[in-house]
């Protein structure tokens, strides 16, 4: 009986593992020979980044949990390294599933290998160009080792044909974020109190922050905020903050009332306040995918991205850095000029299924 060792570290991981927990469960009723185990790293550790995902997405209570969290970039990769071989020493599995781009998707990888074991990378081949990203070395790296690579677009399929990679170990399954988005539509639900409450649909903006580039510069950070606050019209913005940006903008003096620093939310609340604005300003890849298939308007704050399809498929534009390119972005979302999502291949809600399938017929 195959066993597959299915690794989440990260926020992001979760919503993409979540389908892939559900498919193989779903081949055990139907009486499947196979059995996984799910190893959480710890990489994010508190109940606002992983536990709530966990019990939103019904993701089962992992086997094992190395408490990778804290610490510096090689610390962390380091604590999970030496915990997930001491994992796959006790329970060797036939096959390690590790899905995007963190530091346990590297870090997982080459454990596994190490030990003459397979690695299958979801999300595999996607590409920014960009070096100064953590997740873009990450991503190197752990299709450099890789056996299975399961891609969401023709673009990645690309990217790893260039490096040389056969064409039988690359399959084009689609996208396993998009299945959890799809499967949990119907329970999404508008956060409680304020300022939700006061909140009118298609009538705010939702942003995210969270690359040093553009929140530990003070400098950069005063020129971003002001030139979102000037290019608004006034409309709310909500803006989930990481504790230490919230730190930098009261120090720098930014605020406004309609202005709106909240915790994280959850994944069903979060994406709630999404699907129902009237746009999104984000430097995050992930949210670029899921504001698409929503068809928000949805603007990255960055310079390069792995995710082009949401540029030309999707709703998704790449505004850079400057602050002075923001406004003749935002003045075309308020006057609702904006883009139609014209739909990605295989970004159905099926991905996890066909992924699944396909390793079943190697591994059986």
């Amino acid at each position: 009986m195959p066993l597959f060792t299915l690794v989440a570290g990260a926020r992001p991981n979760f919503m993409k593992i979540a389908p892939l927990v559900h498919a193989i469960q779903k081949k055990q009723a139907e009486g499947a020979d196979v059995d996984f185990r799910l190893v959480h790293t710890g990489q994010h550790y508190d109940k606002n980044m992983s536990g709530d995902f966990f019990e939103q997405l019904h993701i089962p209570t992992p086997h094992a949990n190395l408490g990778g969290g804290g610490g510096t970039q090689a610390e962390q990769t380091a604590a999970i390294l030496v915990a997930f071989e001491q994992e796959l020493m006790a329970h060797r599995p036939d096959l390690v599933l590790v899905v995007g781009d963190v530091t346990s998707t590297l870090a997982c990888s080459i454990s596994a290998k190490k030990l003459q074991i397979d690695v299958a990378h979801v999300e595999a081949g996607i590409r920014s160009g960009d070096l100064s990203m953590p997740e873009e070395i990450n991503r190197m790296v752990t299709d450099s080792i890789t056996d299975h690579f399961f891609t969401t677009s023709e673009i990645a399929n690309s990217n790893l044909r260039k490096l040389g990679v056969a064409d039988e170990k690359i399959h084009f399954v689609g996208n396993t974020m998009i299945d959890t988005l799809l499967a949990q539509m119907p329970q999404f639900r508008k956060p409680a109190g304020m300022p939700f409450d006061q909140l009118q649909a298609g009538e705010y903006f939702v942003m995210t922050l969270h690359r040093p580039a553009n929140v530990d510069q003070e400098d950069s950070l005063r020129e971003l905020m002001h030139a979102i606050l000037e290019g608004t019209a006034g409309l709310p913005i909500v803006f989930p903050v990481h504790p230490r940006t919230a730190k930098n903008l009261e120090r720098l003096g930014i605020a406004a009332p309609n202005l709106h620093l909240i915790s994280p939310l959850g994944y069903l609340e979060f994406n709630h306040l999404v699907q129902h604005a009237k746009g999104i300003i984000t430097d995050s890849g992930g949210v670029t995918e899921e504001a698409s298939v929503m068809n928000v308007p949805c603007l990255t704050l960055r310079d390069s991205t792995e995710r082009a399809e949401t540029i030309h498929l999707g709703t998704n534009e790449l505004v850079g850095t400057d602050p002075k390119n923001l406004k003749p972005y935002l003045d075309k979302i308020l006057r609702g000029e904006w883009k139609q999502y014209q739909g990605i291949p295989l970004w159905d809600g099926k991905t996890a299924e066909r992924i699944v399938d396909i390793l079943l017929k190697h591994y059986s």
